[in-house]
């Protein structure tokens, strides 16, 4: 196990411990020795992570310390990195730069070395990014799903028929290509998918759909199901 991961886990351990543990204790459940828990409970004192205790009594995490970065395992902060690299691709400029913040507020709260598997950069998205839509805004999109509020669209299909619609919008597809707005349709009266890039304009109504967005998403979800299976 690598010394990051180790001191991760170490915390992980202490945290939720209602008496001492002995450094026994934990190299036996992290298959290590001995030898390097005491380095590495050295290391995190070091850190000024509020560990007490001693060889031979076994060690306690202070009350009142609260890091929650250090909730996340290597593999954890990993698994955020890539999300965040991810989003890159989406063509969400808004999102783009609010996962840059989340990596930032995370990898400042970490001690050396934990924060290297923040910032280290060894994890990429290859590939090249959506367009962003020039009619309509994806934090538009967003905080319509979030808000239940409907929007008023004008959208051009692909036969090129352009139609002005009333949509509950309830979930956002992020594609390689672009992304797609899973909204109830007024007009069509039933969920429809709408894409971004043909959406020609959008607004807000001033006009909402409380409490209805999960229960249209499920039975969107349930029939996204069906459709895959007799697909299959």
């Amino acid at each position: 196990m690598r010394k990051a991961s180790r001191l991760f886990e170490i915390i992980q351990i202490l945290r939720v411990a209602r008496a001492p543990v002995t450094a026994a204790d934990i190299a036996s459940q992290l298959e290590v020795t001995v030898r390097s828990i005491y380095r590495d409970i050295a290391a995190l004192q070091a850190m000024r992570v509020p560990i007490a205790g001693e060889r031979g009594v076994g060690y306690i995490l202070r009350p009142g310390f609260d890091l929650p970065p250090l909730m996340f395992s290597v593999e954890e902060t990993e698994a955020i990195v890539l999300g965040m690299a991810m989003i890159e691709r989406t063509g969400d400029r808004d999102l783009l730069k609010a996962s840059e913040r989340v990596v930032a507020k995370i990898a400042a709260a970490m001690p050396e070395p934990l924060r290297q598997s923040m910032t280290a950069r060894a994890l990429y998205a290859w590939g090249g990014s959506a367009p962003a839509p020039e009619g309509a805004e994806y934090k538009l999109i967003r905080t319509a799903i979030r808000d239940e509020e409907k929007l008023s669209i004008d959208y051009c299909d692909e036969a090129g028929n352009r139609t002005s619609r009333t949509v509950w919008p309830l979930a956002l597809i992020y594609y390689a290509e672009s992304a797609v707005v899973v909204a109830w349709c007024e007009l069509r009266q039933a969920i429809r998918n709408f894409r971004m890039d043909r959406i020609e304009g959008s607004a807000p109504t001033g006009e909402y759909f409380r409490k209805q967005g999960d229960r249209l998403r499920a039975a969107w979800v349930a029939g996204w199901r069906i459709h895959r299976a007799e697909s299959a």
